[in-house]
């Protein structure tokens, strides 16, 4: 049984385990909870918390997900008392004097970490905001400052927004959650960018992706199951077209989960996954579910139920249920659950789940074929204001009073600095906007006969606290116009290194031959002579100069390749 404890004001939840004893501190923040413009700062702190507590001879370690961040560790209870004495710790005076090299270090992490075929999807159904932030990167570590890190940690890293949770026979001895008192935080309400569904859009991975929200209950974590055995089945063992077929489903926190389903392909596949895929979602849709599928699945989650570490097990997600409010199945009201469930449950989900479909289908494909609308890319209104015409091509930008619009090939796009979610600003005066919906638009003055009171404009009506200062870069990284760069020149060709040598032997051979031909020309303008010689030598001179003409060719023919 799990037991409902209290340590030091945070609630706390234990459970027996036969493995080696571990325990975590979870707190009811995550990037969901920041803006665009201040993305990073619970990551940021995350690291703080641990960067004290340097090398271990344990396992340690934090995460920050979209609702919640946790610090985490396996050891003896000594071992796990003074870590999570530690971090409360260190959450409470923050080590300040560490946040430049940390900083650097989440760059690096993100520099460093591949892309995933799902990382777009929550800005595609979410926007620059709340659940969609972990699509674009942190870029608000570089301006923040150790007040802005205080303020963050007094209000989510309290005792009151906590839970502990410790897979173990008791509370460690010495453990110590020295934290400030506060509120329970609600889960931040989710957004949408999409106007209608079910909808898809184009990505840049090779995967089919299925994205949708479906109510929280156990129907739809057993659908997630029965989708990826018929994916597997249809796609894998019957097809052979993809090797990963995948579905996984996440609650969120308020009442909802995500449902995300995965299947990958070859480029020349893609059509057949793509037509396999939407496939299924319409077998599951009109009802044909199997109960073959329905048992496996529930049988798979019964034989967890049954082992000896279920309530271990189930801390973490436990813990995450009493932060978010949510309410906790024992184990028997689980199987009871399991049980009651029948195909109709499944097919009442799968409807469900296809109603707020978001699809991602490779570049260069499309799904409305399949009843799903594109989702848009360009804004459905623009703004009045001064025009700038694009230095080369057709565009126009348009800089008003309350947004800025572009006009040309890919738009209409529009943001508003009311619902600027960011400005990103260069020393050299460019400026990219992004709107809560994910509309993005870059400004280069480089490529507009742009007016410098325009970015002014621009700059003095986005709200301070959404703009952040991006490093210089590179002058040659700065776009220009062809224009501005005059006629294209091409480079002269490289020399060979036998070239110069061989010119110059032409050379003197041509004047070798050339200058006493020269002379003998010339005197036979000067003299007379017989007839009888006259004949002859002008042969010899017709020779001469053939021969000065032949010898100097190469000389000609390498100028003239170099030009």
């Amino acid at each position: 049984m799990i037991q409902e404890l209290d340590v030091d004001g945070v609630p706390t939840l234990l459970a027996p385990t036969g493995g080696p004893m571990r325990a975590g501190l979870t707190f009811r923040v995550g990037t969901a909870d920041e803006t665009l413009a201040r993305g990073g700062i619970t990551h940021l702190l995350e690291h703080l918390a641990l960067a004290p507590l340097g090398l271990a001879d344990y396992h340690v370690n934090g995460a920050t997900a979209p609702v919640f961040t946790t610090f985490h560790m396996q050891g003896s209870a000594q071992d796990i008392a003074t870590f999570l004495t530690s971090v409360c710790a260190n959450l409470t005076e923050l080590p300040t004097g560490r946040m430049e090299v940390e900083k650097e270090i989440l760059r690096t992490e993100y520099g460093s970490r591949g892309t995933a075929a799902t990382d777009d999807i929550p800005l595609w159904r979410h926007g620059a905001r709340d659940f969609g932030i972990t699509s674009y990167p942190e870029w608000g570590l570089a301006a923040l400052t150790a007040d802005d890190l205080r303020q963050w940690a007094a209000r989510w890293f309290t005792r009151e927004n906590a839970v502990l949770w410790i897979a173990g026979n008791a509370v460690p001895a010495g453990l110590r959650l020295a934290l400030p008192a506060g509120v329970r935080q609600p889960v931040p309400a989710a957004s949408s960018a999409l106007p209608q569904t079910p909808a898809y859009f184009v990505g840049g991975s090779r995967a089919v992706v299925l994205d949708t929200v479906v109510r929280r209950r156990t129907a739809a974590g057993v659908f997630a199951g029965v989708l990826e055995r018929e994916l597997y089945r249809a796609l894998r063992q019957e097809g052979g077209l993809s090797y990963q077929t995948t579905a996984a489903y996440d609650p969120r926190g308020d009442g909802h989960a995500t449902l995300r389903a995965l299947a990958d392909a070859l480029p020349e596949k893609q059509d057949a996954v793509l037509g396999g895929f939407v496939d299924t979602l319409a077998k599951l849709r009109v009802g044909r579910i199997e109960q073959a599928d329905l048992d496996a699945v529930v049988a798979k989650r019964e034989d967890f139920l049954g082992t000896a570490e279920v309530d271990a097990a189930r801390l973490p997600s436990y813990a995450f249920n009493v932060l978010t409010g949510e309410r906790n199945l024992t184990v028997d009201e689980h199987r009871a659950e399991l049980k009651d469930l029948s195909t109709d449950d499944l097919h009442e989900v799968a409807r469900e789940a296809m109603a707020g479909a978001l699809l991602m289908v490779p570049e260069g494909h499309r799904a409305d074929w399949a009843g799903f609308t594109e989702a848009p890319t360009r804004s459905a209104d623009t703004v009045t204001g001064t025009a700038y015409r694009e230095k080369e091509g057709d565009g126009e930008l348009h800089v008003g009073v309350d947004g800025v619009s572009w006009l040309g090939p890919g738009g209409p796009l529009t943001v508003r600095y009311a619902r600027c979610a960011l400005l990103l600003a260069w020393p050299d005066g460019a400026r990219q906007l992004i709107g809560d919906d994910a509309i993005s638009m870059r400004i280069e003055p480089t490529m507009f006969h742009l007016h410098p009171g325009a970015v002014r404009v621009i700059d003095s009506q986005v709200p301070a606290d959404r703009q952040v200062a991006m490093p210089a870069r590179d002058p040659e990284r700065i776009p220009q116009p062809r224009a501005a760069t005059g006629p294209e020149r091409r480079e002269p060709a490289k020399r060979s290194w036998w070239e110069i040598p061989l010119m110059v032997v032409s050379g003197l051979a041509a004047l070798a031959v050339g200058g006493p031909n020269a002379l003998l020309t010339l005197g036979m303008f000067l003299t007379e002579t017989a007839e009888s010689d006259e004949g002859w030598l002008w042969g010899v001179i017709a020779v001469g100069w053939l021969l000065t003409v032949i010898l100097a060719l190469p000389i000609v023919l390498l100028r003239r390749r170099r030009r």
